[in-house]
């Protein structure tokens, strides 16, 4: 018998441990030991996650949107108030510091204050008189029982870029949290819970693929959202579609930061180090590739080399770390073999993170800050994400060429330019086939009331998340048109109907 906390299902209110006997254990990545052990659900709690969303609906649906907005705002509160709650569990279950997982909880609380907003949002249009006496107005109306699938590398900030937005529209929520560090969930089922949200609005399923395909075929779920990696958001959206839900997937990315020679090198190093290694490179806005125009990368490299190897890798939780260990034994072998592909494949090796401990935590999953340079396209390490903490630097002799290397990679994330010329920026800005782009800006990642995706192969669906993008991913559109019988004229009309 496990002595293990167990972190269980949230179902119609009350926690639920799982009937499969199925178990997996939740590490602390900075002691490489286990701190907990997750249940993994089954199909038939999967169905009774969704049976309790579809019995909730109802009254949630008509609840009218100030007062769903309320409730959220004291959810909102609550948040504040254990902001530090939330930021030690990333620490203790992701590896991230203390400090990014502070910053991770802001970012996700900033969802929650835009859905406060949803009475705005869910306004329709009204038209008089669009014809005699006729009046049309639209509307947007919830979809009933909708999932959110989250990965591990920000399970406080991405559920919280779905679930608000969805209950502030009126449908009700199962969310599949990833099984490396889900204790989060929990809390947000408790402290919706405190705020007043009715039972049945918001579930939690713990689990695997098995649960995950569950949400996928359960004919009742209209809408399955999902963050993670490319060849996993291309399986659910053909799954999920393929089933008639609408899917919203948000896949890979391989972020390039572009190094004009005029840029201000001082801030450019400054935000390769942040964009590069923060959380230990276990961003999809990460910055993996540096494509230096020119003499750039001559300017640079030395000063990121420096700076990358005395990076300060400790445990999450220390009050000087600025990168902590990467989230599993798993991701520390596959990041070091990729490490020893490049090396292999005649990149230029900097600074090497291979093997690194940490004093205290020996067993922890750690690996330290790596730079590459003269790295080309054909590299393993160009070509995959590595999702890491690599940087990898490339040659280019001008702006086009770097714009045309970006254009041909398959994934169309984020990008970063960094430059002094006003010129330049605008055309790469209008040029680039990326989804996000930041001009001087490393992590062009957009606010709650904007929204956020990519192009290509890292977006898989019609719409992007959050903001006003999610508000239209979770609802539909109505059209109503209007007219009275003492407006009616006599008689039936064999023509199409057209404005008198």
């Amino acid at each position: 018998m496990s002595t293990l906390e167990t972190i269980t299902h949230y179902i119609n209110g009350v926690a639920v441990d799982t009937h499969s006997g199925r178990y997996a254990d939740v590490f602390n990545p900075a002691l490489g030991q286990p701190v907990a052990r997750v249940a993994l659900g089954t199909t038939d709690e999967v169905d009774a996650a969704v049976r309790a969303a579809e019995a909730a609906f109802p009254a949630w649906s008509a609840t009218p949107p100030l007062t769903r907005a309320r409730v959220l705002f004291k959810y909102l509160q609550l948040c504040q108030q254990h902001t530090d709650e939330f930021a030690t569990m990333l620490t203790r279950e992701h590896g991230k510091t203390f400090a990014d997982a502070q910053g991770e909880v802001a970012r996700g609380i900033e969802m929650v204050e835009f859905a406060v907003g949803i009475p705005q949002m869910l306004k329709g249009e009204f038209t008089d008189q669009i014809s005699r006496g006729i009046d049309a107005w639209s509307m947007r109306q919830a979809l009933g029982v909708v999932a959110g699938i989250t990965p591990f590398n920000f399970p406080v900030m991405v559920p919280m870029w779905m679930f608000p937005v969805a209950i502030a529209c009126g449908n009700t929520f199962v969310l599949k949290p990833s099984e490396r560090d889900p204790s989060p969930s929990l809390l947000h089922a408790r402290l919706l819970k405190e705020a007043g949200l009715p039972d049945g609005v918001f579930n939690v399923v713990q689990g695997d693929k098995v649960t995950v395909d569950a949400l996928l075929d359960h004919p009742v779920v209209q809408a399955v959202s999902f963050v993670g990696s490319t060849p996993i958001a291309e399986y659910i959206y053909a799954r999920g579609s393929a089933s008639g839900k609408r899917v919203q997937a948000l896949g890979g990315a391989k972020n390039h930061m572009v190094v004009m020679p005029d840029a201000d090198m001082e801030m450019t190093v400054d935000a390769l180090m942040g964009a590069a290694y923060g959380s230990a490179g276990e961003r999809c806005m990460a910055i993996s590739v540096v494509v230096a125009v020119g003499d750039a990368g001559d300017k640079i490299v030395d000063a990121l080399a420096k700076r990358t190897a005395a990076l300060k890798v400790r445990d999450g939780m220390a009050a000087d770390a600025e990168m902590g260990p990467v989230v599993s034994s798993a991701a520390k072998q596959r990041i070091e073999r990729l490490i020893s592909e490049g090396v292999e494949q005649g990149a230029k090796l900097v600074v090497d993170g291979r093997n690194y401990v940490v004093p205290g935590r020996e067993q922890g999953f750690f690996v330290g800050g790596t730079l590459f340079d003269h790295v080309t396209p054909d590299m393993t390490i160009y070509k995959e994400e590595i999702f890491g903490p690599v940087l990898c630097m490339l040659r280019a002799p001008d702006v086009g060429t770097a714009v045309a290397l970006i254009n041909r990679n398959e994934y169309g994330n984020g990008v970063a330019i960094y430059t002094r010329d006003g010129g330049v920026a605008r055309e790469f800005v209008r040029q680039i086939q990326v989804g996000m782009v930041g001009v001087n800006v490393p992590l062009p990642v957009p606010m709650a009331f904007n929204s956020f995706g990519g192009w290509k192969r890292s977006l898989f669906g019609d719409h992007h998340a959050y903001g006003p993008e999610g508000v239209r991913f979770y609802t539909r559109h109505k059209a109503v048109m209007q007219r009275w019988p003492n407006t009616a004229s006599a008689g039936a009309e064999f023509a199409f109907p057209q404005m008198k």
